[in-house]
């Protein structure tokens, strides 16, 4: 069972609380408060995703287009009918989870390669929505104008001032999902990953709860997409294509795909590698990334948090 130790809750939620003061001191890393901010936004959707993988063991190729629906939804209606961003964030997740409803229920009776391939299918047709429906969404040269977020009469304007109201909504995500990994409908979850039959057995209704892990997964993924549009006030369909949805599960796979906690440390290190360390291989950027998904697999299946303790099982044999 996942328990919450306080003595690393405290020190980590301090590490985020003071990470932009502590940034302004040194000038090396003075803009890394807005590279967490992305780093923020990635961990809400790798935290549904690692509910919906590690935990229900579903397949999900096609989690950027849930990224794609909450920025285009929030986008749109805040840009085209002048609605509340903050409204605009609500609604798209409503969209989300009821699309993910709709695909979920035929996609997730399929298992292994071929709800992969469905997953995948699903994310192609949406990107491509995107790029063709000029009329709503910029088409390809995409959607500019979107208008910032503001909390009580102030102005979000700034990276610092997003990075906090970012990284609390990521507190209030993963605190929910603790709680619900370790509800009976966590315990329901791992019994269908480690077998849909035995599961089935025991009376859990299978099929509900995947389409309700899809769903939450979706809606933190729209929510997720919703930041990303509001903060750069400009989106376009490349960045919710299929390699992204790759670089989701590399976040998943190179964190631990069986822990929560891996979700948040992949979601940070992805997030540096793709915006600060990684610019320098320019188009071997993929090559890259697949280097890391291949040796994580070989070497360390249970993810850089599994590590330590597989290392220290070692060293007592």
């Amino acid at each position: 069972m996942l328990r919450i130790h306080k003595a690393p809750m405290l020190a980590g939620a301090l590490l985020i609380l003071f990470f932009p003061w502590i940034a302004r001191q040194l000038p090396t890393i003075s803009h890394y408060p807005d590279l967490m901010v992305f780093a923020g936004i990635y961990t809400l959707i790798t935290l549904g995703l690692s509910l919906l993988m590690g935990y229900a063991g579903q397949i999900s190729l096609g989690h950027a287009a849930f990224f794609g629906i909450g920025a285009y939804v929030s986008g749109v209606l805040s840009t085209q009918f002048d609605c509340n961003p903050w409204l605009g964030m609500l609604l798209g997740a409503a969209v989300a989870a009821m699309v993910a409803v709709i695909v979920g229920a035929p996609s997730l009776k399929l298992r292994g390669h071929y709800l992969a391939m469905a997953t995948l299918a699903f994310g192609i047709i949406v990107n491509i929505v995107f790029r063709e429906e000029a009329r709503w969404t910029g088409g390809p040269d995409g959607m500019i104008g979107i208008p910032g977020l503001s909390l009580f009469g102030l102005a979000l304007d700034s990276a610092e001032k997003y990075y906090y109201l970012v990284w609390g909504i990521v507190a209030a995500v993963f605190l929910f999902s603790v709680n619900l990994i370790q509800s009976p409908a966590g315990r329901a979850l791992r019994a269908i990953h480690a077998s849909e039959a035995a599961a089935a057995a025991m009376g859990i209704p299978i099929a509900r709860y995947k389409v309700i892990v899809f769903a939450y997964s979706a809606v933190l993924g729209s929510l997720a997409g919703s930041l990303y549009a509001h903060y750069m006030n400009f989106i376009n369909p490349a960045t919710f294509d299929l390699f992204f949805s790759i670089k989701l599960v590399i976040m998943i796979a190179l964190g631990g795909m069986h822990s929560i906690w891996g979700a948040l440390v992949g979601a940070i290190i992805v997030a540096f590698l793709s915006l600060e360390w990684l610019h320098y291989f320019e188009e071997f950027e993929v090559v890259v990334y697949g280097a890391i998904l291949l040796l994580v697999t070989i070497f360390m299946p249970e993810g850089l948090v599994g590590a330590p303790a597989k290392l220290m099982a070692r060293m007592r044999r």
